[in-house]
C-alpha cells in the first residue's frame, strides 16, 4: 500500500506541476515581449534577485541567461541591501522574484533600483501585489494551485517560474542570433566544450607520428608500420606524397584467407582506396559522427593537396572526452 501511495502522489505532483506550466501560455503578452526586449536592449547586465526559493530559482535563471549570451548573475536582495547594490549600474536591467510580491527583502532594494533609473522587470503570482505594481515591466507567473497538499510548499509555482526564466532567455537567445559556436565560448570546460570547440588538429597524431608507407611497400613493411606507430592502420602514399588509400587491422584480418605473402605482396594491391579522410580544421564531434555512421575506427587528415597530414582512432576522441 505504502509504494502505491508513493507513486499516487508522485504522479498528482507532476500533474499539477505540468499543468502550471501549460498555464504559463497565457502571460506569454505583450508585458512578456517587453520584459525581452528590455533585455535584448540592455547595454549593461541583468541583475536576478530573490530570496528563499524564489532565490534559487532567480540564481538558475541568471545562470541560464549569462550562458546564453546575456550577462546576468545573481544578486541575494539580503546583501544587496548591505552593499552589494555597489554591483548595479547604468545600463543594467534588474529581475526581482517574488511569488507573494510581497518579499520584504526585495521591496527594500527597490527605492535604489528607481534612483539608479534601472528597469525593473517584477515576476510574481500576484498581478496586484507592491513588486508588480511598482516594477517598469511584470510578468505573472500565477499558478493555480502548490502541489504540496498543504498548499505551503513552493513547488508548482517555482517549477512555473523556473520555466518562464528559460522561455526569456531562449527567446532573447534566439533574438540576439546566438549560436552553437557562440555557447560553445561560454562553456570551455566539460564536454559541451569539447564538442563544440575541439577541432581535429587539436587531438590528431601529426608529423612523424603519422603512418606512412609507399604504395610499392610489402604488406609485411605495412604491418611494421602499423605496429610502430600503434594507430591500428597507415596510410599508403603514392610517389608525390598524395594519399593513395588506408590499410587497417579490420582489413589484415580480412586477407588472412587469402594466404598471400607479405614479403612480396605489394600493399597497394589489399589497401582501401578513396578512403574517407577529413580536414584538420574539422569539430572533432563532427569527425565522431562520420566514423559511427562509416563504422570505421580511424580517419586521416589530409591537406589541400591530399598528402596525409594527421591521423586519429576512436581512441583518441574517447582520451579527448569527445566520445
Amino acid at each position: 500500500m505504502a509504494s502505491q501511495t508513493f507513486r499516487d502522489q508522485a504522479l498528482q505532483v507532476l500533474r499539477i506541476e505540468a499543468q502550471a506550466v501549460q498555464q504559463l501560455e497565457q502571460y506569454l503578452d505583450q508585458h512578456f515581449e517587453r520584459a525581452c526586449q528590455l533585455i535584448l536592449d540592455a547595454s549593461g547586465k541583468v541583475i536576478v534577485s530573490g530570496i528563499g526559493k524564489s532565490g534559487h530559482i532567480a540564481n538558475k535563471i541568471a545562470a541560464t541567461l549569462a550562458s546564453t549570451g546575456t550577462p546576468a548573475f545573481f544578486v541575494h536582495p539580503g546583501e544587496a541591501s548591505h552593499g552589494d547594490l555597489g554591483m548595479l549600474s547604468a545600463g543594467d536591467i534588474m529581475i526581482a522574484i517574488s511569488n507573494s510580491g510581497e518579499t520584504a527583502e526585495v521591496l527594500t532594494i527597490v527605492p535604489v533600483i528607481k534612483r539608479l533609473g534601472i528597469p525593473l522587470i517584477a515576476m510574481t503570482g500576484k498581478p496586484d501585489s507592491t513588486l508588480a505594481q511598482v516594477a517598469d515591466v511584470h510578468i505573472c507567473v500565477a499558478v493555480a494551485q502548490e502541489a504540496c497538499p498543504l498548499g505551503l510548499a513552493p513547488t508548482a509555482s517555482t517549477t512555473a517560474t523556473l520555466a518562464m526564466g528559460d522561455a526569456i532567455a531562449v527567446a532573447v537567445l534566439d533574438a540576439r542570433g546566438f549560436s552553437a559556436d557562440d555557447f560553445a565560448l561560454s562553456h570551455p570546460g566539460g564536454s559541451l566544450g569539447r564538442k563544440l570547440l575541439l577541432r581535429l588538429s587539436d587531438i590528431m597524431h601529426q608529423g612523424e607520428q603519422v603512418p606512412i608507407v609507399a604504395r610499392q611497400a610489402s604488406i609485411k613493411d605495412a604491418l611494421l608500420e602499423i605496429s610502430k606507430k600503434g594507430l591500428g592502420m597507415t596510410t599508403i602514399v603514392n610517389p608525390d606524397g598524395s594519399l593513395a588509400g588506408i590499410f587497417t587491422d579490420g582489413d589484415l584480418r580480412r586477407i588472412l584467407d587469402q594466404r598471400l605473402d607479405i614479403h612480396t605482396v605489394a600493399i597497394e594491391q589489399v589497401m582501401t582506396a578513396n578512403c574517407i579522410t577529413a580536414k584538420a580544421d574539422m569539430l572533432a564531434a563532427e569527425a565522431l559522427n562520420i566514423m559511427q555512421q562509416k563504422k570505421i575506427n580511424g580517419l586521416i587528415v589530409v591537406d589541400e593537396q591530399r598528402q596525409p597530414v594527421g591521423a586519429l582512432n576512436m581512441h583518441d576522441l574517447l582520451k579527448a572526452g569527445v566520445l
